[in-house]
């Protein structure tokens, strides 16, 4: 595990959210993300799936993956602008870390 995670356990599931919402969470994460719904669920005291157990624990607005979305294509733009790339992976640990954390 890396060092990043240790002792923040919704981190990565604040990123996988980031990535589901632009479309790239990976059918492996997806699946896991099933098969952790009920432990999810019982912890939390939250029915649902697990982006809305997500979005109860975090109070975020229905339409957050909207917004997600709308900002990784904004910000997909700029660095086209400026001859760069930017990662899915990248972005989902910049988003958590500026606006989820």
């Amino acid at each position: 595990m890396s060092e990043r995670y240790e002792g923040k356990p919704l981190l990565r599931l604040l990123e996988l959210y980031v990535l589901d919402a632009i479309g790239f969470l990976e059918t492996k994460d997806e699946s896991l993300l099933q098969q952790l719904t009920p432990k999810l669920s019982q912890t939390y005291g939250i029915e649902g799936s697990w982006k809305e157990i997500i979005q109860n624990v975090m109070e975020l607005p229905e339409n957050m993956q909207s917004l997600i979305r709308d900002l990784w294509l904004k910000n997909q733009e700029i660095a086209k602008q400026n001859n760069t790339e930017l990662q899915a992976e990248h972005f989902a640990m910049m988003f958590v870390d500026q606006n989820l954390s």
